[in-house]
């Protein structure tokens, strides 16, 4: 991809992308959560019920984002805004450890009463902190005439 071929994916549609990856992610671990701990499990407090849900609510959702962006650039639902994750200063793929890093860095970005997520809305490259953190920025395919063009030091 060129860069002036590209536009900058803004917050609404990647809230859009997070919530079909919620969907798609619930629609996997839940049946198999409820299979595991039976009805109870949507009506007990706590952050665990046991191994099986540290395994299937914080592991595998880490481990399959990190492994979309590694081999697709994008999770399903970025997939689905056709968007995708690139290095910031080149356009190219993420390394697997800015895969792992942006991922964490998702946290960070949260725990300010989730400042660094809506500092999508803000910055003139729409990226987040975790992105800022991880040397991203998400793009895809130009649908309008962008104001601020996509840019990498590689161009």
């Amino acid at each position: 991809m060129q860069a002036e071929d590209l536009e900058y994916v803004g917050f609404w549609p990647r809230v859009g992308a997070v919530l079909i990856d919620t969907i798609l992610v619930f629609m996997v671990i839940g049946p198999i959560l409820t299979a595991f701990y039976g009805d109870k499990y949507w009506s007990t407090e706590g952050l665990s019920q046991g191994p099986m849900d540290i395994l299937l609510s914080y592991l595998f959702p880490a481990v399959a984002t990190v492994i979309f962006w590694v081999t697709r650039q994008a999770t399903p639902g970025k997939m689905a805004i056709s968007a995708k994750d690139v290095d910031a200063r080149t356009g190219q793929s993420m390394t697997t450890g800015q895969s792992i890093g942006r991922y964490f860095a998702y946290f960070v970005a949260m725990i300010p009463f989730m400042l660094g997520i809506i500092w999508v809305g803000i910055d003139a490259r729409k990226q987040g902190w975790h992105d800022k953190l991880a040397g991203t920025v998400v793009v895809r395919q130009k649908k309008k005439q962008s104001s601020n063009p996509v840019t990498f030091e590689s161009n």
